[in-house]
């Protein structure tokens, strides 16, 4: 039995397509390159990010039965063949574009910004200014330990 976010069965469920193990394996390994995350960190995972890993692994584990030489293939972002030209995005030909949609669903792999308040949305903190003698009597005083 493959060690994987989702199982054979699950593959046919979603997709409709039969894989192999080896197949499956396979789908289970590139998701874990592509999320920085093993199958051995499952229990640190939360439900609804394993919940999309699962989804991931079954589209690129269907993905990868229709692909020929995918681990051979050049890292190349236009092909032009025949007067015939495609332009890929990153990682186009080696992720399937469905396991993509569901690993920008998982919490990690969300944008990282942080919304800094701006000088006037801290123009006024409540309780007012915090150095104003007037507000010495609603701040809690501690005595001086000796810290640094």
């Amino acid at each position: 039995m493959v060690q994987a976010w989702c199982t054979a069965q699950d593959v046919i469920d979603a997709t409709g397509v039969s894989v192999t193990d080896q197949q499956l394996a396979q789908a289970q390994s590139d998701i874990e390159i592509f999320t920085n995350r093993i199958y051995d960190d499952t229990p640190r995972i939360r439900t609804r990010d394993l919940y999309w890993l699962g989804r991931a692994v079954a589209r690129q584990a269907a993905w990868l039965a229709g692909q020929f030489g995918l681990e051979t293939r050049l890292d190349a972002t236009q092909i032009q063949q025949d007067q015939v030209s495609t332009t890929l995005q990153g990682d186009g030909l080696v992720l399937a574009p469905m396991a993509k949609r569901a690993l920008q669903r998982v919490s990690w792999m969300r944008s990282r910004t942080v919304h800094i308040r701006s000088a006037v949305e801290t123009a006024d903190p409540p309780g007012g200014d915090p150095l104003s003698d007037g507000i010495d009597d609603s701040l809690v005083w501690a005595p001086y330990t000796g810290g640094p």
